[in-house]
């Protein structure tokens, strides 16, 4: 059976099954040949000469063309569709009416497909309903955010079987799928504009042998997709040699085949019609389809914009993500030609961080002229919003010029006659977040107890000998740092900030810098000036120690909650362990 004959004979088996015309998809043929193929197909018995209705015949040459089920990619956080995706899943937000998840798998019923296995990660718990409503089954991915849909596939693996295989985030304007399909395909249409996606190059019979990201003017992929038995056996074995090594942790699924296409089985390109299946992957994109999201988004994080500057959800535009920090997640937007930054808590950050002395701090902050860019902040639920600095650079760590700008302000901020009753202490805060870790795995910190006691007798040593506290920012790292292009400094993010030793602001930049000791002594000599002693000396040295300390211990709480702390959580370990050993090792510990 041909293609062309294919695609016949199926669409009258939806017409028969009451499904209708799939206007959406377009006949592979040439233009005129629809007629002349339906003919002979009905010279063979398959479709009814009077009515072109399919027979039964017809319906058994399709059957050996059944798809066995299909399984939805929905394990994603969808970083690039802030605000929305920090409240839900992008396949669980409504268009016009329906939520796009629940859409498909009703379509998928519609056309024949009862089998339905939804591969979950980031929020999975607001998926649960579905089980309960259509039957479906469940996969998790327990790493989403460190690697794409490929590994969603390899966990699912067991369900690829002459699979529609799925994104949970695709509209359908019509009902794409069917009872029966005839080869591995990707859908996809023509598109007379440059764009980021993923164009494809096919040949004669349209089948994919070249695919390429952001060409003038092309094939696009954009939907479903349909593998083959023959295909989903070849894809997993190629994604299973790459699975461990982790060149394509944060790739998409059609990259591996794009890299891999002659080593394959055939996939091929169906053709749908423009603006026959949309993908929403900003914001901005889902309010020009549907214009109620322009009125009202139902989202919490839009009616705190809208709050704050007293304005209606329409004027609040161009939402553009910023690199997740550590602790949170941000974005920038504009109301009425100003650009500000939300901030976004992250999850598991109001065990161990007070909002409200945050929010008391960032006030300080302004009134002492060190960030200005505070707007508004939320301290019980912890967002905040802040003006947006267009043009800054961060500081470089071996040019002394700008260390000397940072101890700058930090001696202006240390000098600044703040008193306030809440601050890090980092040496008991660590005690508390080991308390947390070791509630959820009691030998998680057992190989750690030897770096805790050094530390320890550093904090030992450096309590009461002089040192006074004061107002203190407690994350001094890079990021932190604006150096505006008039040579104004900005120090911004006062999430760790209080009543503190001077040690921690001094001690965590020589961290994150990666000071060796040399380096380390000229950065606090600069900053103790006419006031450094021995003793003092000692003190700030220690606490470079102390500090990494803390924040390893924070790193290794932050992982329990689900983040991705990297390469961050050993450089802290191997701070904290380098200085404690060579401070411990002189003389003046004795």
């Amino acid at each position: 059976m041909t293609r062309e004959e294919f695609f016949i004979l199926n669409r009258a088996y939806d017409i028969r099954s009451g499904k209708g015309r799939i206007s959406c998809e377009l006949f592979p043929g040439r233009p005129g040949e629809e007629a002349e193929i339906s003919g002979r197909l009905a010279e063979e018995g398959l479709l009814d000469g009077r009515t072109g209705e399919i027979t039964e015949a017809g319906v058994s040459a399709l059957e050996p063309f059944r798809v066995s089920n299909a399984v939805i990619l929905a394990a994603g956080p969808s970083t690039r569709f802030i605000p929305l995706s920090l409240e839900r899943p992008k396949g669980l937000f409504e268009v016009k009416g329906e939520r796009l998840i629940d859409r498909q798998i009703e379509q998928l019923g519609e056309a024949g497909i009862e089998d339905v296995t939804v591969v979950l990660g980031y929020k999975k718990e607001m998926f649960f309903y579905l089980k309960e409503k259509y039957g479906v089954r469940f996969v998790f991915n327990s790493v989403y955010n460190r690697k794409n849909n490929i590994e969603s596939l390899c966990l699912a693996k067991e369900e690829l079987n002459n699979t529609y295989v799925c994104s949970c985030d695709n509209y359908f304007v019509e009902n794409p799928f069917h009872q029966y399909e005839y080869q591995s395909f990707y859908a996809g249409f023509f598109m007379p504009a440059r764009t980021g996606e993923m164009y494809v190059l096919p040949d004669g019979e349209d089948r994919i042998v070249k695919m390429q990201k952001g060409l003038a003017e092309g094939y696009v992929l954009m939907g479903h997709s349909f593998w083959k038995r023959e295909f989903c056996e070849a894809f997993l074995s190629c994604a299973e040699t790459y699975r461990e090594t982790g060149i394509y942790d944060h790739a998409f699924w059609e990259w591996l085949v794009r890299d891999h296409l002659d080593g394959l089985p055939p996939i091929y390109l169906k053709k749908y019609a423009e603006d026959s299946i949309f993908e929403f992957d900003y914001f901005e994109e889902l309010r020009a389809f549907d214009e109620e999201y322009v009125r009202h988004a139902h989202s919490e994080i839009i009616g705190n914009i809208k709050s704050v500057f007293r304005c209606e959800e329409a004027d609040i535009v161009d939402f553009r993500n910023v690199e997740e920090g550590m602790t949170n997640t941000s974005f920038i937007f504009r109301v009425r030609g100003a650009d500000y930054v939300y901030r976004h808590p992250g999850e598991g950050t109001g065990s161990i961080i007070n909002r409200k002395n945050e929010k008391r701090s960032l006030e300080i902050a302004r009134e002492l002229g060190i960030d200005t860019t505070y707007v508004h902040m939320d301290e019980e639920a912890g967002w905040k919003i802040s003006g947006f600095v267009p043009r800054f650079r961060e500081p470089d760590y071996r040019d002394f010029g700008d260390s000397k700008k940072i101890i700058a302000v930090l001696r202006a901020l240390h000098a600044a006659p703040v008193v306030v009753d809440y601050g890090l202490r980092p040496w008991q805060d660590a005690a508390v977040m080991e308390e947390l870790l070791v509630k959820k795995d009691p030998d998680c910190f057992k190989e750690f107890l030897s770096l805790k006691k050094k530390v320890g007798l550093l904090h030992e040593k450096t309590a009461g000998d002089g040192v006074e506290a004061c107002f203190c920012h407690g994350d001094t790292y890079k990021p932190n740092w604006m150096i505006e292009p008039d040579g104004r400094v900005l120090l911004i993010d006062w999430e760790y900030s209080g009543y503190s030793d001077p040690g921690i602001d001094v001690g965590y930049y020589i961290v994150d810098a990666m000071y060796d000791f040399g380096e380390a002594r000229a950065f606090i000599r600069e900053y103790l000036g006419g006031e450094w002693s021995a003793r003092k000396e000692f003190h700030f040295m220690a606490y470079v120690a102390i500090i990494a300390y803390y924040w390893f211990v924070w790193a290794m709480y932050r992982e329990s909650c689900g983040a991705i702390m990297g390469e961050a959580l050993f450089h802290w370990y191997e701070m904290a362990g380098r200085y404690a050993d060579y401070l411990i090792g002189e003389s003046f510990m004795d």
